[in-house]
């Protein structure tokens, strides 16, 4: 039994049983899964496997994530959600190949997160949810590639424009945040649901019959959307013919 006052001791990863835990994923990467294995130390012996393209180290008991992560040059994926993470390394900034990052449901704090995040020029998807961040790092919109962000149930009192302005955003999720303008955010929020569903192809990437038709099914959506009223939708009685007793409170829907 471990002393008081002392972190539990995690399981030990050896080179071999790491070895037993890649997996080859369905599009034919190879996939290093050490999640759930109550690991308290990250394990250096996993270095000598820098082929790999994706890391997961989610569910454990990490507290730090050294700067010689960095030799994981081929890295597309990595997860490291649901640990004790409070500071991801600078040299994070080198793993120029990452697409994917998970550091959800950690320590992390805005000082916690490195400036070298911009140099992930290829990133698409970034989740700090769940964290203890008080402000959104300029860092991220300098990644013009993100695709989703997720800031979710954190302690962020506004969103910066940085955010908004990112070219290629779809989703953003900063859902139970503490914002002292929920107006204001509700509407950012839903100018980023409104890309997403109407702006998936650029004008530049079509051909001219193809973009003709898209143009027409625009303004046909448009023509619509202008023909809906505004007014409240009013009670429908489908099942009565005429005004009887039951329908006295309502009488001006028959007249």
């Amino acid at each position: 039994m471990a002393k008081s006052g002392k972190s539990p001791k995690g399981k030990k990863i050896t080179l071999n049983v790491a070895k037993n835990c890649i997996k080859i994923t369905f599009d034919g990467r190879k996939r290093l899964d050490l999640s759930k294995m109550g690991i308290t130390t990250f394990p250096k012996c996993i270095l000598k496997l820098n082929d790999i393209d994706e890391l997961d180290l989610s569910r454990n008991m990490l507290k730090r994530i050294p700067d010689s992560i960095s030799k994981f040059q081929s890295l597309r994926w990595l997860d490291l959600h649901s640990n004790y993470i409070d500071k991801l390394p600078e040299s994070i900034g080198q793993m120029t190949s990452l697409l994917y990052l998970n550091a959800s449901n950690n320590r992390l704090t805005t000082n916690g997160l490195p400036v070298e995040l911009n140099q992930l020029k290829n990133i698409r998807t970034v989740n700090l949810g769940l964290n203890h961040l008080d402000s959104v790092p300029t860092t991220l919109g300098a990644l013009k590639e993100l695709h989703e962000v997720g800031l979710h149930d954190n302690l962020l009192s506004a969103i910066p424009t940085s955010i908004s302005k990112l070219p290629k955003l779809k989703k953003l999720n900063t859902k139970r945040n503490p914002f002292l303008q929920p107006e204001e955010t509700e509407v950012f929020l839903d100018s980023i649901k409104r890309l997403d569903n109407l702006y998936l192809v650029e004008a530049k990437d079509l051909c001219g019959s193809c973009l003709k038709k898209c143009q027409q099914a625009r303004d046909k959506l448009n023509k619509i959307k202008s023909l809906v009223p505004v007014t409240p939708k009013k009670a429908a009685f489908t099942n009565l013919i005429a005004p009887n007793s039951t329908a006295k409170e309502s009488q001006e829907e028959w007249r």
